[in-house]
């Protein structure tokens, strides 16, 4: 409820600087004790291999460097996953890169990756007091070409292995130029090839095995979604994540900010993001689980996730537009039996 006193005061300010300061906010409240200050654990679900307490995670972008993770950790999560970070920093793109559309409950960004590199990451992992499922996304540099992509993922993946639960597979940002071409079938099957014969060599290095996931964009068909369900079975990866941000403009096409490029997310970015789940849990028939991500501001939009085929469901717009309360909600409602969802583990 404070939130929605605050939020007026937040949008005075320019979208990162706002970003900033909450997080900021966020963590001195955690250290003052005045965060809920618990997971809320019910409705515990193994996924991955995983066991979630509940099914609402973070979703990356939030916390790009892990540096928030002991407050971000005081908000009900189930689980939280930090990045996107490459191997080596990147200042991102040029300045502004990030745009509220609160007429829609939406954001658009082209951010581009900004993130202070890998190692930079694991120092504040370890430095962190959080010991609850971590994901960590990883992506590559905007100057590594994207036949040499591979080499960002795996190196990433090497120095993350250690510290991560799981590890997400970024190919469907539209803010590094042509990633998305690592979604083609042939680009795919060459990339998930090398990452899982590394995750299989890493699994004997560690003692143990940390699962992959691939996050996928929501501008796809119905052949390339399948197309890309078929490469995950292909190579048993270990779960999906759907959807990234869209560059589709059409349900905002009447608004001026529609120039801007980016990426879209928010409410406008909640049925088609719906939708790529339900036509993956058609094709994947239970064998992979997906995590369902876009566009979840409520716990309504959360259900309708979970009954379309997603195990897992990830916030993060929905944070900008009802606050960091949202998290604890909508995990609330799931627990107490106040929403309708599949319950089956994946």
């Amino acid at each position: 409820m404070l939130y929605q006193f605050l939020r007026p005061l937040l949008f005075q300010l320019n979208p990162e600087s706002a970003h900033r300061l909450s997080l900021a906010a966020i963590d001195q409240l955690g250290w003052w004790g005045l965060l809920p200050g618990a997971v809320i654990d019910c409705q515990p679900r193994t996924v991955m291999g995983l066991t979630f307490p509940n099914p609402v995670g973070l979703a990356a972008g939030l916390d790009k460097n892990g540096e928030h993770l002991d407050a971000l950790a005081l908000l009900g999560f189930g689980f939280i996953e930090i990045g996107t970070v490459t191997p080596r920093p990147q200042p991102g793109n040029p300045l502004p890169r990030l745009f509220r559309v609160p007429e829609a409950h939406a954001i658009i960004n082209r951010l581009g990756f900004n993130n202070h590199g890998v190692n930079q990451l694991i120092e504040n992992v370890t430095q962190s007091s959080y010991q609850g499922i971590l994901g960590i996304n990883i992506g590559k540099n905007f100057d590594t070409p994207l036949d040499k992509a591979a080499e960002d993922y795996l190196l990433c993946l090497q120095k993350v292995y250690r510290y991560a639960s799981y590890v997400t597979i970024n190919i469907s940002s539209p803010n590094t130029k042509n990633l998305r071409e690592l979604q083609s079938a042939d680009a795919l099957d060459h990339l998930l090839s090398r990452l899982k014969s590394s995750q299989q060599e890493l699994s004997q290095i560690h003692g143990k095995y940390v699962p992959i996931a691939v996050k996928i964009a929501p501008d796809l068909d119905t052949t390339q979604i399948e197309s890309i369900a078929a490469l995950l079975l292909k190579h048993r990866i270990d779960a999906v994540i759907a959807t990234n941000t869209t560059i589709s403009r059409e349900s905002i096409a009447n608004l001026p900010i529609a120039q801007e490029t980016g990426g879209l997310s928010g409410a406008p970015l909640r049925q088609r993001s719906t939708t790529i789940v339900q036509q993956l849990h058609g094709f994947l028939q239970n064998a992979i689980p997906i995590v369902g991500v876009g566009g979840i501001m409520s716990v309504d939009d959360a259900t309708e996730k979970l009954n379309a085929g997603a195990s897992l469901i990830q916030l993060y717009t929905g944070l900008i537009y009802h606050g960091p309360g949202l998290a604890g909600t909508i995990a609330r409602a799931l627990c107490t039996g106040q929403a309708s969802q599949k319950t089956e583990s994946a």
